[in-house]
């Protein structure tokens, strides 16, 4: 057995606090030698007993010269070591590789302007090597920017042009129309099957063919209801929904157009010739991929606007409920005969108050109606289609339940003119929703037989500032127009939109052009997807059935 630990004898100090100052002053040869003792008031912080963690370059600590004594530094040898074979140990050469997998090392933190200058620099040169790459690849294929575009009417050389104007102009022009007035309703609509909301690419229904109902696409002078409404007096300009919403989104548009403008004694008239590209409806216009330019190739500009035309015919009857319940208006539908088989469409002649003795009287569309809440909605039906996800890059199959978003705006890059163009129609008519279906090939060289994938609807006035339409700016454009017009002479003008310039030309022609002897369209007879047929009332209706388009896109197979 060693000898018993000491610990001495602690003097008790009955006057006080701490030890008495016999102890201190006096030697104790019970207390430990060479002990330090550090003086300290009750306002000083105390520490720990031991403390290894010390940081003397703390400036926060204590600087009481009594506490040196407490330091204590350990020179650790660690900056004196070396390894004596600073070589990695031996990789073995044998074996499979992925029995040893190596973590791989995390990048090294670097400057953040310099990550992002040298990225940019990548893309820079991936996009001049995609750009070199294409051209050499195929040399005789035209780019989008370089494309050449046809004028939808040839120009003669007998035509006096007047006046020249740049879409530029057009983005700053603004005015304000008060609330329109319904002079009369006509037609007859059916009501919306809601069912159809419900669909989704994995319920895919097919698209049905109305061959037996007749669309009537109605030029403003051939319509009898406005021809006595300019008997009447009721207004200064007449046109349709149609004329209105081509001059509205004139800045977003590609393709060429032309309009026909009449000035009759103090009246405008707004026209649209027979065949017009007016009935039909573009496709992929504003996307930066080219089309074929062949118009015997299914996926061309001029075959992709009449199987447009063909499905939108086709959506917008088959989403109705068809058994017989309809809701007739004032009048019926005006360009149809008796015992004809109609399409369900009414129209609202409406007048706009220009100025204080100018007044606009526009045929509006609408193409259903639905009840909410015990009050009668009308709709407007139009469908977007999907030809070759090869040319949007979005497959609507894969993406229309997760990303729609992602799809709309990628239609919105592609056709942002055919969608402004629908929204102010239903701005114009006044319609309070307007649904749009998702129609797709059944397969991409199929051009004939088509489904419907999804159908969505919105509020016109919320779609049009989703996609930046502001309506003072539309109707500023009408307005700039109008004024432009009623300054011209009595006669016959057409305003031509450049095939190749963001700009319109209006040209004086002669008072029989476009009749029926005067031939000037570049497209054949034989692909016009409406031919003109003798109408009601004597008023020469274009009548469109499907069985002139089956024929059709029959002959491009």
């Amino acid at each position: 057995m060693g000898k018993a630990f000491d610990i001495g004898a602690v003097p008790f100090n009955a006057e006080g606090w701490g030890p008495p100052d016999s102890t201190i002053t006096g030697s104790n040869i019970n207390l430990p030698l060479n002990v330090p003792f550090a003086p300290f008031s009750r306002s000083d912080k105390l520490g720990r007993i031991a403390d290894w963690t010390r940081n003397f370059n703390n400036p926060t600590r204590s600087k009481n010269p009594a506490d040196a004594v407490f330091d204590f530094t350990n020179d650790d040898d660690d900056d004196t070591f070396r390894l004596v074979d600073p070589k990695p140990p031996p990789r073995p050469k044998f074996g499979p590789k992925w029995r040893f997998p190596q973590q791989r090392q995390l990048p090294q933190r670097r400057d953040e302007e310099v990550e992002a200058k040298k990225r940019e620099q990548e893309k820079e040169r991936a996009r001049r090597d995609r750009l070199y790459h294409m051209n050499r690849s195929n040399p005789n294929q035209q780019r989008r920017e370089a494309a050449v575009f046809k004028s939808s009417v040839d120009i003669q050389p007998e035509w006096n042009m007047h006046d020249q104007i740049p879409f530029s102009t057009f983005s700053k022009l603004s005015f304000t129309v008060p609330e329109p007035e319904d002079l009369l309703l006509c037609g007859a609509l059916e009501y919306y099957d809601r069912t159809y909301d419900r669909i989704t690419p994995k319920n895919e229904r097919r698209l049905e063919r109305f061959k037996n109902r007749n669309f009537f696409k109605v030029t403003t002078t051939d319509d009898p209801i406005i021809r006595r409404l300019a008997n009447e007096d009721k207004a200064t300009v007449f046109a349709t929904d149609t004329i209105l919403s081509t001059l509205m989104c004139a800045p977003r548009s590609v393709y060429s157009w032309d309009i026909v403008v009449q000035r009759v004694g103090n009246k405008l008239f707004f026209d649209k010739r027979d065949g017009s590209q007016l009935d039909l409806l573009s496709v992929h216009e504003t996307s930066q991929e080219p089309l074929p330019e062949s118009k015997d190739d299914i996926n061309s500009a001029h075959s992709l606007s009449v199987e447009a035309a063909y499905i939108n015919q086709n959506f917008s009857q088959q989403v109705l409920i068809r058994d017989g319940n309809k809701v007739t208006f004032d009048e019926a539908n005006p360009f149809a005969n008796e015992g004809e088989e109609v399409a369900s469409v009414a129209y609202r002649y409406r007048r706009w108050k220009l100025d204080d003795d100018m007044y606009l009287v526009a045929r509006c569309e609408v193409h259903s109606v639905v009840d909410v809440n015990k009050q009668r909605s009308f709709l407007t039906l139009n469908a977007l289609n999907e030809f070759d996800p090869k040319y949007s890059g979005v497959d609507w199959r894969q993406k229309l339940e997760t990303q729609r978003g992602a799809v709309l705006a990628t239609e919105l890059k592609n056709n942002a003119n055919k969608l402004a163009k629908w929204t102010a129609q239903a701005l114009l008519a006044s319609a309070d929703t307007m649904k749009l279906g998702y129609v797709s090939r059944i397969h991409p060289r199929d051009h004939f037989n088509h489904v419907i994938l999804a159908v969505v609807g919105y509020k016109p006035r919320d779609f049009a500032a989703q996609i930046n339409l502001n309506t003072t700016n539309m109707w500023g454009i009408v307005k700039s127009i109008v004024d432009l017009c009623m300054k011209l002479n009595e006669g016959k003008y057409v305003l031509v939109k450049d095939p190749s310039k963001p700009q319109v030309r209006i040209y004086e022609v002669p008072a029989d052009a476009f009749e029926n002897d005067y031939v000037e369209e570049p497209l054949p007879e034989d692909e016009q997807v409406q031919p003109p047929s003798e109408g009601a009332e004597g008023g020469e209706a274009t009548t469109t059935t499907n069985d002139v388009e089956d024929k059709q896109i029959d002959g491009q197979a």
